[in-house]
């Protein structure tokens, strides 16, 4: 005798459309000042990676990685988690990291080669960047372990390219939240590359959020580029976490630029699939949304630029002001005791 023992599917949520409309039944409750704050952080984050890549060609920053098209998965997942909430970053988070509050010129320190940049107000609960491929997915999921052994009313979530998804921490940390029902939120940033490997080469699966049916845990997929959506899903796996269900949340979006200032993605990607994702611009997306709502006009964009330039600027003279770490720092962090 041969029967089904199980059926599963996974959903996809979609809210905001490329031209700017959206499905009002799905759509959050936000009002008027909450969506300016997520076209600001969206616009800032912007203009941060966009001052990253001229300072890391004039050699002022090292090798850098850009979170261009990101934006809204970055921005739309930070600012969906609560104060007392804590985000375990990837290396293209940065946008995510200033939502929630890490300073623009802590992080330029950092990707200059000064890891006191990843040293900020410990009321700020910002791990510091994993460069490491999905290592943090593991250490979201043991801080999570902590949390619900202190009955604490707190969630972790951490964020990994699609590469990420076939290492084996990836995959351990899944398993380790679903087996002890953890308060944590796995989102993949799939952008359709690990470095220069197309997803349809990287895994068979349909989907990446599929993945968490292996482990007894909750999958979903979101339109990435839609910022709306994506703050649902992590909203809505902040509630489940806090029941003891974790949640992989794949957001389907495209990195617009180099996997870092070391690649040339124009070597393994067609220039028609570059253009074809420019249109789904999250940034763009969310600025007709707000012209269409005409909550937004030209002299708003014109002044929100200028504070956003501003602001840039600022963390930039702030950043190469600091006086250099000193060399012995090497020794004093990385040996108990010295001889």
């Amino acid at each position: 005798m041969i029967k089904t023992l199980y059926k599963f599917e996974i959903k996809r949520i979609e809210i905001l459309k490329e031209n700017g409309s959206a499905d009002n039944k799905l759509a959050p409750k936000f009002s008027k000042k909450q969506i300016h704050e997520l076209y600001y952080y969206m616009t800032l984050s912007r203009a941060f990676d966009n001052k990253a890549l001229n300072l890391q060609r004039t050699g002022r920053l090292g090798t850098y990685a850009s979170l261009l098209g990101q934006e809204a998965t970055n921005v739309g997942s930070a600012y969906a988690l609560r104060e007392q909430d804590w985000l375990f970053p990837s290396f293209r988070m940065h946008g995510g990291m200033i939502t929630k509050g890490v300073p623009i010129r802590n992080q330029y320190m950092f990707w200059g080669g000064d890891e006191r940049g990843m040293q900020y107000d410990k009321k700020i609960r910002v791990f510091p960047v994993c460069i490491t491929v999905a290592e943090q997915a593991l250490h979201a999921a043991g801080y999570a372990w902590g949390l619900k052994l202190q009955g604490k009313k707190e969630v972790t979530l951490t964020d990994f390219g699609d590469g990420a998804t076939s290492e084996g921490d990836f995959h351990e940390a899944l398993n380790f939240a679903g087996t002890l029902k953890l308060p944590v939120i796995f989102l993949c940033q799939n952008n359709q590359y690990a470095i220069s490997t197309p997803r349809k080469s990287q895994t068979a699966s349909e989907t990446i959020a599929q993945k968490a049916i292996s482990y007894g845990i909750k999958g979903i997929q979101v339109d990435g580029n839609d910022v709306f959506a994506v703050y649902k899903a992590t909203t809505d796996a902040i509630k489940d976490a806090l029941k003891g269900i974790p949640t992989l949340i794949e957001a389907e979006t495209y990195r617009l630029s180099d996997h870092t200032t070391s690649d040339d993605s124009k070597k393994y990607r067609p220039k028609k699939e570059l253009n074809i994702w420019i249109k789904k611009d999250p940034i763009t997306r969310l600025r007709k949304y707000m012209e269409k709502k005409k909550i937004w006009n030209k002299k708003q964009e014109e002044e929100l630029q200028k504070k956003v330039a501003a602001e840039i600027e600022k963390a930039v003279k702030e950043y190469e002001s600091i006086p250099k770490a000193d060399e012995g720092d090497i020794f004093k962090y990385l040996f108990a005791e010295a001889e």
